[in-house]
Formats: structure tokens, C-alpha cells, sequence
């Protein structure tokens, strides 16, 4: 919320003779308090930045020329360095649909994959549930298993990661 909205508000509140009005955003609260519409343009302001707490106590507004004193924004934080992922050389098999990811055929049977398992173009990989049809899913790369991104019986959406492959 900006200055000029606030006063806009605090102008509202003014004229219109509303008691009190309250606003709370994710990270700021305001809270406009007036004496009705005997109090000639006056208005108590109470106005807190959530994150830091500050907060202006009462303070009284002209009608004409209503002035907010707002806390300076937090200066940003210094963002840290981070060196290159090393997934990204990585090929992302990803659900084709929404459902119920299972790593196996059968609870009694073994995962069609494992970590470190080679997989060829066209070969099943898991098995997504979807309104009671199981659907057989198949790698559209070839390579080595690196990593399974999904717990087994686990909901999933359309183009969630499933597992990571290295094509080399």
C-alpha cells in the first residue's frame, strides 16, 4: 500500500464518517479510527510493518494534507553466490498426467527402476494411477537412472519431475 493510497483512505474515512477501518495486507496492517463526522477531517492512524513491527501510534491527520511517516524498507539482503547446479545436466522425466505415482507393477513385485539402473528409450519406468486405470509410463530418453524425485504411492501433477537422467 502506497502513501497516496493511504491518505486516500484516511480521506475516506473522514468524510464518509465511518468509525473505523482496518486493512491487513501479508505484510502490513492499517488501522484508520475516527470519531464519526463531528471529528472535522481528524483521524487516528495505526499503521505496522508485520516483519519489523514498527509501529505510528495515533498519530493525527489534517483532512487537507494528510502525511503517513512510513518506516524505510529493510535494505535488501545480499543474495549469496551459488554455483552452478550440477543437475542440470539432467534430463527431468516428467508425468504425463495427474495421479497416483507407484514405482512398481505390483506391491509384491520389484520398481521397474532403480538409481543407477540404464534405461533405453521406450522402456516403463513407473506406473501412474489415474480415475482406477493404471497407466504404464515410459521414458522418452535413454540413460542412466540418478535420481527418483517421487515417493512411492504419492499424488503427482501434469509435467511434475519424476525422475532425473543422465543422457551421457
Amino acid at each position: 500500500m502506497n502513501l497516496t493510497e493511504i491518505q486516500d483512505l484516511i480521506k475516506f474515512v473522514s468524510k464518509t464518517g465511518v468509525s473505523e477501518v482496518e486493512i491487513e495486507q501479508k505484510d502490513f496492517k492499517i488501522t484508520i479510527k475516527s470519531d464519526g463526522p463531528k471529528s472535522r477531517g481528524k483521524a487516528q492512524v495505526d499503521a505496522q510493518m508485520v516483519p519489523q513491527m514498527a509501529v505510528m501510534q495515533h498519530a493525527q491527520m489534517p483532512q487537507q494534507a494528510p502525511v503517513v511517516q512510513m518506516p524505510a524498507p529493510p535494505a535488501p539482503a545480499a543474495v549469496p553466490v551459488v554455483a552452478v547446479d550440477e543437475t542440470s545436466k539432467y534430463i527431468e522425466v516428467k508425468s504425463p498426467m495427474i495421479g497416483t505415482f507407484y514405482r512398481s507393477p505390483t506391491p509384491d513385485k520389484p520398481s521397474f527402476v532403480q538409481v543407477g539402473d540404464q534405461i533405453n528409450e521406450g522402456s516403463p519406468v513407473c506406473i501412474i494411477e489415474a480415475m482406477k486405470l493404471f497407466n504404464e509410463i515410459e521414458s522418452e530418453v535413454s540413460g542412466k537412472i540418478v535420481k527418483v524425485l517421487v515417493d512411492d504411492n504419492s499424488p503427482v501433477e501434469y509435467d511434475q519431475p519424476l525422475f532425473l537422467v543422465d543422457p551421457s
